[in-house]
């Protein structure tokens, strides 16, 4: 199966044509997709999103960008909107220090909140990080002492070092277009050392189209490509990878009954 697990159909940049770019996933042969939250703010979009297509599932989160938005945020309010209809995760969350568009340390303290709500409800966490791999990797271990939890690093472009705890910890790792891009090799070098039975592919569209559509708006139907160079850097037929892949998004995504 041919899975995008992190789409952001409910961006402005799909207002124009949204219904066309998901019959264009479709007629690529991309099954499934997972229809992720920005804020909590904008959540009635993605939900709606969700329940009007079978083939769209759905998170409910803030990424660290938005985290100003609502520093009070803690896991009960996204505990209460994960027990919604096709809420298969929680997130994006995380820290993003390359852009701080929220202070550091509201950041952490939206951050743990998701967590929690991840380790309560069960769902996984959709995790996003950028040139925070220490406090990251200090959050993460602080929070796994105290419960266990499912998560997913999201695109993942950070270091080996917390690549290797994330996997130690039993996470998951998602691969982007960036794998298809020319100078990304310190990313491919960390994606052949992922454990092989917990990588799923994404899109991330609106962002990061992978080549040959690089510089352009990003859709789902060009997870394709992503796949392809996955295969090609764990060195697997495109039969395997798919394979792997999909048996691996449903590990992951649990709530989601595999067709």
């Amino acid at each position: 199966m041919l899975i995008d697990s992190h789409v952001n159909l409910h961006a402005p940049q799909f207002d124009e044509d949204r219904d066309a770019v998901i019959a264009r996933a479709r007629e690529a042969g991309v099954t499934l997709m997972v229809e992720i939250s920005d804020k909590v703010s904008t959540f009635e979009a993605t939900h709606a999103l969700a329940m009007a297509h079978n083939d769209i599932w759905c998170t409910v989160g803030t990424h660290p960008h938005e985290a100003k938005e609502n520093p009070s945020l803690i896991a009960d309010d996204l505990i209460h909107l994960a027990s919604r209809p096709k809420v298969v995760g929680i997130g994006e969350c995380g820290l993003d220090f390359h852009y701080d568009l929220s202070p550091r340390d509201v950041q952490a303290q939206v951050f743990r909140a998701h967590v929690a709500a991840a380790r309560e409800t069960g769902l996984p966490l959709v995790v996003h990080t950028r040139e925070a791999d220490d406090v990251m990797a200090e959050i993460l271990r602080e929070e796994h002492a105290k419960g266990p939890f499912k998560f997913l690093m999201h695109c993942y472009t950070s270091g080996p070092e917390l690549a290797e705890l994330a996997a130690e910890l039993g996470g998951w790792f998602s691969v982007s277009g960036i794998a298809t891009f020319k100078a990304a090799e310190d990313v491919r070098a960390v994606i052949r050392a992922m454990p092989g039975d917990r990588i799923i592919v994404e899109t991330d569209c609106p962002y990061l189209a992978p080549m040959p559509h690089r510089g352009r708006r990003n859709e789902p139907a060009y997870i394709g490509h992503v796949l392809d160079k996955l295969a090609e850097i764990r060195g697997w037929s495109r039969d395997e990878a798919e394979r792997r892949t999909t048996d691996a998004f449903f590990a992951l995504f649990d709530r989601i009954p595999r067709p």
